[in-house]
């Protein structure tokens, strides 16, 4: 059955009825949550003001044994108290041919819910460049795009790099309407034609299905700014390929479960107040969840670090969950949407996905190269999912299509990290050099080998997302083979 942009904003419509009727338990945790954070500020100011009293360099107390347990019991209550705001990319300078380069981190184009950002280096160090434009499309799943800090940096030197930074939809006012999964394609469209043609898309995690939705809709078209590639990174094309917990929890629960139970609205005094939201604080619990007794213990080694004094470790661990526990709020209508389309219908894998009363097909790709990147142990997106793209996307040239998966790397290992910097990056970066020189010599052969050939002496072996550890099919996949998916 197709199911139409309209059903789904009058389902949506039903669903902020609903959430205003009977969703009053779920309000209550949002307003529960703000009344904590009001309360705890008085606790946190006492125990900041006992911290800077223990820790005054004349205080003989600050050196001894008792006195530095208490100093680091003190900073570890502030880490876990206090509330995170939008972190700083924080990118200043770059290294490129043994130059310093500085960057200028400016809004080329602001949405209501979304600025388009470009780090601009310094032409006056660097002269005139014209390397590969690079639209990076930030996930809009709990965090902020400086998620993506680690991404851009390793981009900067030898791209002109862009990226989605999506506004947190608690401070996004009533007036500025709904968003929704089809305001989020549209809003990919709209920046790829600003940035216009011969531009590389890569998306992250999340974002993958709706920018190859976007590319499709560009190619159907036959818009002149199609993108030159597309990467996609550990996305959630097709679900049913290998299920994680996560996936299993989107198929077991109906919607309106998710309706009642984790939509709320925007407390006072926020800007968007009274707006239906999907809090971030809930995301970042199931995130934490999923590996509780990490965490635990990482805030257990930051105290001992504090004690000892291992001022690096320190910081490595502050660096992190200064990323990791800042969240941002998701509208109701786009969370709602995105588990019914993505994870529950199975829309575009089965091409039955409409946008706005438009097939998405993404057989019409064949100007856009295509590119997949997959991490061995993610527990979010499993090995399999992000790879059903190639199968979607019949009518890209075989050799302009790449599938790549990282050994030893989770998720978050795809797109930072080390692996990140010395496997991941320098692939990607070799794919769009390639298919960027292959548009601007017309399509002419030439003698540049594919990336992996280029970086391998023999080709990447993609472990098979269809077996189990002992050796029986997944019930699902093992039934048919990828490309009969959707029939």
């Amino acid at each position: 059955m197709q199911c139409s942009n309209n059903m789904l904003l009058c389902g949506l419509t039903d669903i902020q009825k609903a959430v205003s009727k009977q969703g009053i338990r779920s309000d209550m945790n949002y307003y529960a949550y703000e009344m904590a954070h009001a309360f705890m500020s008085p606790v946190r100011f006492g125990v900041q003001a006992l911290r800077q009293t223990l820790g005054w360099p004349l205080n003989p107390v600050a050196y001894t044994t008792a006195g530095k347990n208490m100093i680091a019991a003190c900073e570890v209550f502030e880490n876990i108290t206090r509330r995170y705001g939008k972190p700083e990319f924080g990118i200043k300078s770059v290294q490129l041919a043994g130059l310093k380069v500085s960057i200028e981190e400016e809004i080329v184009l602001s949405k209501p819910f979304c600025n388009l950002v470009h780090f601009k280096r310094d032409e006056t160090v660097t002269g005139k460049r014209y390397d590969p434009k690079v639209l990076i499309v930030a996930p809009m799943s709990g965090h902020y795009a400086t998620l993506l800090r680690g991404t851009v940096e390793a981009m900067l030197p030898e791209h002109d790099v862009y990226i989605t930074d999506w506004a947190d939809a608690r401070n996004v006012p009533l007036a500025a309407g709904l968003f929704d999964f089809d305001d989020f394609v549209d809003y990919l469209i709209d920046f790829m034609r600003f940035i216009g043609t011969n531009t590389h898309v890569i998306a992250v995690c999340q974002p993958a299905v709706p920018a190859l939705v976007a590319t499709a809709l560009m190619a159907s078209r036959n818009e002149p700014c199609q993108p030159a590639s597309i990467v996609l990174m550990g996305g959630p094309i097709d679900t049913r390929r290998n299920p994680t917990k996560v996936n299993d929890l989107a198929a077991e629960k109906s919607l309106a479960w998710f309706e009642n139970n984790v939509i709320s609205t925007v407390p006072f005094p926020h800007a968007g107040f009274m707006r239906p939201v999907y809090p971030g604080f809930m995301q970042l619990t199931g995130f934490m969840t999923m590996n509780l007794e990490r965490h635990m213990n990482a805030h257990v080694d930051l105290f001992n670090n504090l004690v000892k004094g291992d001022c690096d470790s320190v910081k490595q661990h502050q660096t992190f969950y200064e990323e990791y526990l800042s969240v941002m709020d998701l509208t109701a209508e786009f969370y709602l949407q995105t588990v019914k389309t993505v994870f529950q219908d199975h829309l575009l894998p089965d091409r039955k996905l409409l946008h706005r009363d438009e097939l998405v097909d993404c057989a019409a790709i064949e100007k856009t190269a295509l590119m997949t990147v997959e991490g061995e142990r993610d527990d979010i997106c499993g090995l399999g999912q992000t790879e059903a793209a190639h199968d979607l996307c019949v009518g890209i040239a075989t050799d302009e299509k790449v599938h790549y998966v990282q050994s030893g790397v989770g998720h978050y290992g795809v797109f930072n990290g080390t692996r990140w910097r010395t496997e991941i990056q320098p692939r990607i970066r070799e794919f769009i050099r390639t298919i960027n020189y292959k548009r601007l010599t017309g399509g002419q052969t030439t003698k540049i080998p594919r990336p992996y050939r280029a970086l391998t002496d023999k080709p990447d072996i993609a472990p098979d997302w269809r077996s189990k550890a002992n050796g029986a099919l997944h019930e699902v996949n093992g039934k048919h083979p990828p490309s009969a998916a959707g029939e």
